[in-house]
C-alpha cells in the first residue's frame, strides 16, 4: 500500500473549496471532507468533488448506539468514498454495527478506520477531562486493538503512535495521521504533532494536512513539499 497525503478541505462552502482545489492544475489529490464543508453543503458535496476525479476520506467521526450508526453508515455507503471513520470509544459492538452498515449488497464497502484519541488531546487533558488515567499511548493501542477485533480497517492516530499500532495490529493495518506540521510552522491547536518526513519515518500509511497546505501562499506547492517529504 502506497502512502499519500490527504488534505484537510476545511472550508465553509462549496465555493471556497473548488476555488481551492482549482488550483491543483492536472492533479486530483486525496481530500478530506470533515464536518465543517459537509454540514454546509450536505451529500452533494461529495458527489462533485467524487465527480472531479478525487478520492475522499469522509471525516464525519460517527459514535451513536450501534443501530443508529448501522443505519447512518449504510446511507453513506452510497456516495462512493473511500474512507470514512468513526469513534473507537463507541465500542467495539458500535465499530460491528458500522460495518454491517457500511457494506452494500454486493460485499463492497469504503474503508473504515476509527478515530483513537484526537490530536487535540494530551494526557493532561485526558486525565482532567474524560477520567482516563492510563498513558495516552496505551489508550490509543488499546483501542487500535478494538477496532481491528471490530473488523475495521485502520485508525486514526498522531504520528506517535503509528509505529506502535504497526507493531501490536500488523503492518496492513492502516494508520491515517493528522497532527502534521512542517518544521517551520506553526502547530496550532494541536498537541501531538511530527513533520511529514518523520511521519515518514516512524510508519504512517496516509497524512492528513489542512492550514499548512489550505492556508499557505502557494498551496500547490506546499502540497508537492508534504509528497515530496512524505511519499518520495
Amino acid at each position: 500500500m502506497g502512502k499519500d497525503v490527504i488534505i484537510a478541505c476545511d472550508f465553509a462552502s462549496a465555493e471556497d473549496v473548488f476555488s481551492f482545489l482549482d488550483r491543483f492544475t492536472g492533479k486530483k489529490p486525496f481530500v478530506k471532507i470533515g464536518m465543517e464543508l459537509f454540514y454546509a453543503e450536505g451529500p452533494q458535496i461529495v458527489r462533485e468533488i467524487k465527480k472531479r476525479g478525487h478520492k475522499i476520506f469522509l471525516d464525519l467521526k460517527s459514535h451513536d448506539i450501534p443501530n443508529t450508526v448501522k443505519k447512518s453508515m449504510a446511507v453513506l455507503s452510497g456516495l462512493d468514498v473511500d474512507l470514512c471513520n468513526l469513534h473507537a470509544s463507541g465500542t467495539i459492538r458500535m465499530m460491528e454495527a458500522a460495518i454491517e452498515g457500511l457494506t452494500r449488497p454486493d460485499g463492497t464497502r469504503p474503508l473504515l478506520i476509527a478515530v483513537t484519541q484526537l490530536t487535540s488531546t494530551d494526557q493532561e487533558s485526558m486525565e482532567k477531562d474524560l477520567l482516563i488515567r492510563e498513558p495516552i499511548d496505551q489508550v490509543v493501542l488499546h483501542y487500535a486493538k478494538n477496532a481491528k477485533l471490530a473488523g475495521l480497517d485502520g485508525v486514526v492516530c498522531s504520528p506517535l503512535e503509528a509505529g506502535k499500532v504497526h507493531d501490536t495490529c500488523g503492518k496492513d493495518f492502516i494508520t491515517v495521521t493528522p497532527g502534521v506540521r512542517f518544521a517551520d510552522g506553526d502547530i496550532g491547536d494541536q498537541k501531538r504533532v511530527m513533520t511529514p518526513a518523520e511521519a515518514k519515518k516512524i510508519g504512517s500509511d496516509y497524512i492528513v494536512v489542512g492550514r499548512p497546505i489550505t492556508a499557505a501562499e502557494d498551496p500547490v506547492a506546499a502540497y508537492e513539499r508534504c509528497v515530496s517529504e512524505f511519499c518520495d
